[in-house]
């Protein structure tokens, strides 16, 4: 189990509503699948996982100026929680 698995907490308008169901969203390794995030965050936070959905974010164009790029791709996980269980960040 490792704990480098989750990255970042995402924080955006869309997760801060999920938060109030009581999903809270997380960039995780691309390599990591929801069964090794289940026990990560169980084990890191505290708290009792019922579920985990992954999305990988493909990367998208994006300009500044004259140059163009992508931006990185990465893996988002979904991690909703038992009744009475909160992250706090």
């Amino acid at each position: 189990m490792k704990l480098e698995i989750i990255k970042a907490p995402v924080i955006t308008e869309k997760s801060s509503n999920l938060a109030n169901e009581n999903v809270y969203v997380f960039k995780v390794d691309k390599k990591a699948n929801k069964t090794e995030i289940k026990q990560v965050i169980e084990s890191k936070f505290g708290v009792k996982v019922e579920s985990v959905n992954t999305v990988n974010a493909k990367s998208k164009k994006r300009r500044v100026g004259k140059y163009t790029g992508y931006t990185s791709a990465y893996k988002k996980a979904y991690v909703k929680l038992k009744e009475g269980s909160t992250i706090e960040f």
